[in-house]
């Protein structure tokens, strides 16, 4: 028995702590990205406020719109650097390889959407002196996690005659914030009985946003707009009246607007370092926007390559990558065909090599090894904070259920790409077989019998209100999309 302990430990994998492999030129680049990733959750809280951000970024660094392009006919050549957006809520970017498109681009995927509530299209209401908005959760969320924490509003109202009006209430320093209220503690014997699931209802994640009736101003109002509030005021509904009359003069807004508008419920306040040590970020949104930003990243600091680069992120992955903004609409296939037809390249026939050519990493996020949780984890084949990028050959649930399972050969090219850069990574799973999983838009990619594999960064907390990284994942997972778009070619 000692015997075959030695050689097991012999024969293990051993894990480092890449914090002890960096110098000082790394750790100075390795703090400047994560500043910049700081920036970009801060103003990219919402999948909209994510594509304009992106779009800025990119355009500033030669990167043109293809629709555009298309309607004049342009001939697009090698080097050039282009992009689509779909719905203000998925993004797509190529830029051309020496290399016929026919032979295969490299890929990398994330998604943009984060766990959140929505506000509802009827949501206004008042109940025992408050006025509430009422939501509906987005994602897979822990419902509890979400009370008594201050919470932020961002989105769009569109009106009737076009006019958008952005919303971005909670995160500036002078915002006001909302709240979820809970029972308190002396008087919650029932309710700590309950299932976890079941402490918090769906239904009771409305969030308060005012508590004052609304007050006439006799001497400040003129008679037809005095006349209209004395007589919402002397109403039932004062809070909400007063409600209505604040989203009327400052944002243009009545209460029917609520209809056509897209308004999600986040924490608010902005992504901070964590630890006496500055080794982590705390944040809103990581999964899967660190992905997204690595991804980014990695395409805007490659140069020219012989297969054309492409980075594509989309939006409802959260809740099956559904819809004409998820990775199961046409959208990206449509866009590969647009700049297979700028190059002259284009057929039916000639999409469909291109696609089954492409090598692809779907850069999701995986979950980190929590000692405090050490039950739900293998030990053995879990991602720690601080071990570099995740590779996952497979995801799903269970028995694989829902799973894209890489090949063995992809798997042998990636070790060979990392090594010669020497990027450090794991392997993981998401957690114990029997005790659930989840997916990524991997799968999907792989219907065009492409090479896929799911990659990304190890999360503590994920689907929380705040989730944690470590800084030299985030740098990890940056030189790992970086080497892959440079030199990814099965």
């Amino acid at each position: 028995m000692p015997q075959r302990l030695s050689l097991r430990k012999e024969f293990a994998m051993e894990r480092k702590n890449i914090w002890e492999t960096y110098d000082s030129k790394h750790l100075k680049k390795l703090e400047r990205l994560n500043k910049e990733y700081r920036e970009f959750l801060d103003n990219s809280k919402t999948e909209r406020e994510c594509i304009d951000t992106i779009v800025n970024i990119i355009e500033d660094a030669g990167y043109r719109e293809l629709e555009g392009l298309a309607k004049q006919g342009e001939r697009l050549s090698a080097g050039d650097k282009v992009y689509s957006v779909w719905m203000n809520k998925s993004i797509v970017m190529f830029q051309l390889g020496d290399k016929p498109l026919t032979e295969g681009m490299n890929i990398l995927g994330a998604h943009i959407d984060s766990p959140r509530m929505d506000i509802k299209q009827n949501p206004l209401y008042e109940d025992g002196g408050f006025a509430y908005l009422d939501t509906h959760y987005y994602g897979g969320v822990k419902k509890y996690q979400w009370v008594t924490l201050p919470l932020a509003l961002h989105g769009v109202v569109v009106k009737k005659d076009g006019t958008t009006i952005e919303i971005n209430i909670g995160d500036n320093e002078d915002d006001p914030v909302f709240f979820i209220s809970d029972l308190l503690v002396h008087l919650s014997q029932e309710q700590l009985e309950k299932k976890a699931s079941k402490v918090i209802e769906g239904e009771a994640l409305d969030i308060i946003v005012g508590n004052k009736p609304l007050v006439v101003d006799k001497k400040g109002e003129d008679k037809a707009d005095k006349d209209e509030k004395e007589e919402r005021s002397a109403g039932k509904e004062a809070v909400k009246a007063g409600i209505l009359d604040i989203l009327k003069s400052q944002y243009d807004m009545e209460e029917e607007d609520f209809i056509s508008a897209e308004l999600e419920v986040v924490p608010a306040g902005r992504a901070k370092e964590a630890g006496l040590d500055r080794s982590m970020i705390l944040s809103y949104g990581q999964d899967d926007r660190v992905c997204a930003f690595t991804s980014l990243k990695a395409m805007l600091d490659t140069d020219k390559t012989k297969r054309t680069k492409c980075c594509i992120l989309v939006d409802k992955e959260e809740i099956g990558s559904v819809g004409a903004t998820g990775m199961q609409s046409r959208f990206f296939e449509n866009m590969v065909a647009e700049v297979m037809n700028l190059t002259g390249e284009y057929s039916e026939l000639n999409v469909r090599r291109c696609l089954s050519h492409c090598c692809m990493l779907s850069s999701d996020v995986s979950s980190a090894y929590d000692p405090a949780y050490a039950a739900s984890f293998d030990k053995k084949n879990v991602a720690f904070l601080g071990g570099g990028m995740v590779l996952n050959k497979f995801t799903g649930a269970r028995g694989k259920s829902g799973s894209n399972d890489a090949n063995a050969e992809y798997l042998a090219h990636l070790r060979r790409i990392f090594a010669d850069k020497k990027i450090s990574f794991q392997t993981a799973e998401l957690g114990k077989v029997d005790l659930g999983g989840g997916g990524t838009i991997a799968y999907i990619l792989a219907l065009y019998g492409m090479n896929v594999i799911d990659s990304g960064v190890a999360v503590l907390n994920m689907h929380a209100p705040w989730e944690a990284t470590s800084k030299a994942d985030v740098y990890e997972a940056y030189r790992g999309y970086k080497a892959f778009v440079e030199g990814a070619e099965l």
